[in-house]
């Protein structure tokens, strides 16, 4: 028996997308993106370039670590 069709959350992790500055922009298992890290710039640079090349992506507020 594959055990990734048991516990498929224990073998996959969120994806990287793209970094800006400290800011992880990160798609989620659920299909969702979220920004991880960063300040307040790296965040609009990040939103500015959503925008433009992955204006599909709906971002959902970082989960609390």
């Amino acid at each position: 028996m594959k055990l990734n069709h048991v516990i498929p959350t224990f073998f996959h992790q969120d994806e990287i997308i793209a970094y800006f500055g400290q800011a992880r922009l990160v798609k989620r298992l659920d299909a969702k993106f979220e920004l991880r890290g960063g300040s307040l710039e790296d965040h609009t640079a990040a939103k500015e370039w959503i925008s433009l090349f992955l204006h599909e992506a709906v971002l959902v507020p970082a989960r609390a670590r």
